[in-house]
């Protein structure tokens, strides 16, 4: 099977103390010929969930190292090599257990040591959701090594990473926490992951929530559940990621243009957020707002593909940003809200005054919603580590060894 081990190599910009030399990243080839595209999938998820995207980028969802597998094609013949790999701390790829060793800088680095393992020197980056917030960090920290960059459902991290504070996403995160089980993990995964609608919908005979949901069940059951300290680890990498003003100007100034695709239903990475960066990114990026969840790429997958291959296409002819951008042009802060306001006035409403305080008592209530969610965790672990002792009449509690 191969496996990267990050941070070994000597000629490495990556091989410093901040990465583990004992983690060793899975990472699997697809297709041939100069055009290379990496895969970087999102949190809990492994390589496999790129299946729609390197079908339509390589013609096949059979890896090279597969034993029947043999590359006929010249290097010069315009196909698309592809790599997708599992990030650290899921999948095959390493596990390691302390929260620190987990950051989408770090994350970061190891995609740039799985470039030097396969003798990559530039490629397409293509993120989604947290791997699409790797995919940023790759960006703005070696940006000599991207030839475009694609972010699907991406949000800026931190609170922007809270679903909306609804019933639904109430319960699909409280099961997402309680699931133990693949058949409990299937069945969550697939209202985070996709719309309403396209579950309820028929195929043949059958409703696609209980095609996908067999096909979930044996996907993970092959897998494997995610380790306690993966997921962890990987959520503290959404939750303390975030792209500066710094990082966002080496983005826009490194040549190469931007993608963002997104599921306008998505409740786990709000569009609003991508659209922001999107903005920031300005003039490079182009948003490309998909009806769909979170896992736009399978719910749209035709969408989604053509997206990437005109990102690519794009890029070879190095098309010019103002001709590429669908955004409109970015104005001063002080202007957008002065247009804003006198709009609103000529209008009678008072829209813009409403959606100011709306988006701060979101924030608030994510804040409050996080500070307890962590005072639950601590309080679960607190009684983990307690084992009841009968004592006379009375039941005590003493810490276990």
């Amino acid at each position: 099977m191969p496996y990267c081990d990050v941070g070994t190599l000597p000629s490495s910009p990556v091989a410093d103390s901040q990465l583990n030399n004992d983690i060793k990243i899975f990472y699997r080839t697809y297709g041939g010929g100069p055009t290379k595209v990496l895969l970087i999938i999102g949190l809990a998820a492994t390589h496999d969930a790129w299946g729609p995207q390197i079908k339509a980028l390589t013609g096949t969802t059979v890896p090279n190292d597969d034993d029947d597998v043999v590359w006929n094609g010249e290097e010069g013949n315009g196909g698309i090599h592809v790599c997708a790999f599992d990030n650290r701390g899921v999948g095959r790829s390493s596990v390691p257990v302390e929260k620190s060793e987990y950051s989408t800088k770090i994350m970061a680095k190891d995609t740039i040591a799985l470039l030097d393992h396969l003798g990559w020197k530039k490629a397409h980056i293509f993120g989604h959701s947290m791997g699409a917030m790797i995919a940023n960090k790759v960006a703005a920290m070696f940006p000599d090594r991207v030839l475009s960059l694609a972010l699907l459902n991406v949000t800026g991290g931190g609170f922007q990473c809270f679903p909306k504070l609804d019933r639904q996403t109430f319960s699909v995160a409280y099961r997402f926490v309680k699931a133990k089980t693949p058949e409990q993990r299937a069945a969550v995964d697939l209202d985070t992951h996709y719309s309403q609608e396209y579950l309820e919908e028929y195929v043949g005979t059958d409703k696609r929530r209980a095609i996908l949901y067999q096909q979930y069940v044996k996907g993970i059951s092959a897998t494997g559940m995610q380790s306690n300290y993966g997921f962890d680890g990987q959520l503290n990498a959404c939750w303390t990621h975030k792209m500066t003003d710094d990082e966002i100007e080496v983005i826009k100034s490194a040549g190469f243009l931007v993608s963002i695709i997104h599921g306008r239903h998505d409740i786990i990475a709000q569009i609003y957020y991508a659209k922001r960066l999107a903005q920031r990114l300005y003039p490079v990026a182009r948003m490309v707002d998909l009806h769909g969840g979170h896992l736009v790429s399978h719910e749209r997958p035709e969408e989604v593909n053509q997206a990437l291959f005109d990102l690519i296409k794009a890029s070879e002819v190095n098309m010019n940003p103002h001709d590429w951008t669908n955004l409109p042009k970015k104005q001063s802060w002080w202007k957008e809200k002065r247009v804003l306001i006198i709009t609103n006035n000529q209008a009678g409403r008072n829209d813009s005054l409403k959606c100011h305080v709306l988006e701060k008592l979101h924030i608030f209530l994510l804040y409050f919603f996080g500070l307890l969610m962590l005072a639950f965790e601590y309080g679960r672990k607190l009684l983990r580590r307690l084992k009841p002792v009968r004592v006379g009449g009375s039941t005590l509690y003493t810490e276990s060894q």
